[in-house]
């Protein structure tokens, strides 16, 4: 039976452009095209439902590392409707990683996200 990895790949570059997605109108649209309208997102720091929850957890996100953006660490892998994939929170100014963690999301039948599960692997202290 082949995958088709090409759904999982793409699926987590529509999530990877909306955290890196900046001002309002670029973070809801690329939201709207990630998400499913009632997908949700769960790490240790957030739990939220909706577009509206969605982008302001990654409008925090900006706020606490301005100009930083997520980049993916290694292959995207899935099978069903689940994926999983690695990243990390960069600065382009020093290439320095603060953040990186792992996630898990499940998918509809478009490819739409309907829940990421989060986990944090490195977060620097009093973050």
């Amino acid at each position: 039976m082949a995958v088709r990895t090409d759904r999982y790949e793409n699926a987590a570059a529509r999530y990877f452009e909306a955290w890196n997605a900046t001002g309002p109108e670029a973070v809801e649209k690329a939201v709207a095209a990630a998400w499913t309208a009632d997908g949700g997102y769960t790490d240790p720091l957030a739990d939220v439902r909706g577009h509206d929850g969605i982008a302001a957890v990654i409008a925090a996100v900006h706020e606490q590392f301005p100009g930083f953006v997520f980049r993916p660490l290694g292959a995207v892998d899935g099978h069903h409707d689940t994926a999983r994939f690695g990243w990390e929170l960069v600065n382009p100014a020093d290439g320095s990683a603060p953040v990186a963690g792992f996630d898990v999301v499940t998918l509809d039948e478009e490819g739409r996200i309907r829940q990421v599960l989060g986990f944090l692997d490195r977060v620097p202290a009093g973050a």
